[in-house]
Order: C-alpha cells, then sequence, then structure tokens
C-alpha cells in the first residue's frame, strides 16, 4: 500500500510503500517521527491482539498512557493527551463498554467523574509496554543500541526544551 501526503492526484508523494523504500531522500523529521511510530504502534497493536485485546484501537491508547489508579477526569486526560474532550469522551465511553474503564464520582467535584482502569484494563499495560520493550530491543540489534540512546536522548532534550518554550 502506498500512502500519498495530498488527496490531489497532480500533488501526491508517495510516503511509505511496505515493498519497496519509496520514502523521499529529504523527507521532513515529522513524516520520518510518524512513519516511525507508526511502526511501533502496529507492533504493539499486534500484541494486543494476540493476548486478547484486540478490540482496542489506536486512539484507545492515550487512555491507557495516562489513566491513574486513584482516577482522571477526562478534561485531565484530554490536557494530557492533547486531544479534543470529544475524542477523549468518545475514546473514554468506548472503552466503558469494552469493559477496560469505568466512570465513578470525583469525590471532590460532585460535578465531575473519574475515569478508573478495571482489571481487564489493568491487564493491558504490561502486554504493551513489553510489546514496546521488544520493538526498542529490536531497533537497537538493527541499528545500535548507542545509535537508539541518542535518539532518545535528543527527542527527550527536545521534549524539554519544547515545554519550557512553551511555558514562557
Amino acid at each position: 500500500m502506498v500512502r500519498c501526503l495530498s488527496i490531489y492526484p497532480i500533488r501526491q508523494v508517495p510516503v511509505y510503500h511496505p515493498m519497496e523504500n519509496c520514502i523521499p531522500s529529504d523527507p521532513p523529521l515529522g513524516l520520518l517521527l510518524r512513519l516511525t511510530l507508526q511502526h511501533w504502534t502496529q507492533a504493539v497493536e499486534a500484541a494486543l491482539e494476540e493476548a486478547g485485546f484486540g478490540d482496542i484501537r489506536p486512539p484507545h491508547a492515550n487512555v491507557f498512557t495516562f489513566a491513574r489508579p486513584e482516577g482522571i477526569q477526562v478534561s485531565e486526560l484530554t490536557k494530557l493527551a492533547h486531544v479534543r474532550k470529544q475524542t477523549m469522551t468518545q475514546a473514554v465511553e468506548e472503552l466503558e463498554r469494552l469493559g477496560y474503564v469505568e466512570r465513578r464520582p470525583d469525590p471532590n467535584d460532585r460535578r465531575a467523574r473519574l475515569v478508573f482502569l478495571t482489571e481487564r484494563g489493568k491487564a493491558v499495560r504490561p502486554i504493551a509496554v513489553a510489546a514496546g520493550r521488544r520493538v526498542d530491543a529490536r531497533w537497537a540489534a538493527i541499528s545500535g543500541a548507542a545509535e537508539i540512546a541518542a535518539i532518545r536522548q535528543a527527542l527527550q532534550g527536545l521534549l524539554v526544551r519544547l515545554q519550557a518554550d512553551d511555558e514562557a
């Protein structure tokens, strides 16, 4: 499958094809990050499906990533994940129907409800984390542990500086 950057055929630039390398010679960093994330996400999704959690979709990952043992409001999940409230609300509602989360009244705010992972929901994290570690190990085996460590350090440094810049 070829994915393109535009819906207009005259401006379409193939950006990814699993059978051949058609990544542009000087691709934008965002594209490289996106394609790398897709690879990582597909590996985690495959592990979750194999473990019996095939009903979890990528938008649900934000809930599992940011849910806390003491519960968390949807508005806080929205801020942490940098998504629209409607998107997060839909993800939480879907996960609630599937039995991964439950919502309970917030004892500190009668108007609000907190999102908690159920036992089924808590079982997802270890599988996703282990799958992510396997991807990291595979990438280190392919590119070298030092190169992956350098990429990780560079991205962490960039994120810290971007947060500081955003707060200023």
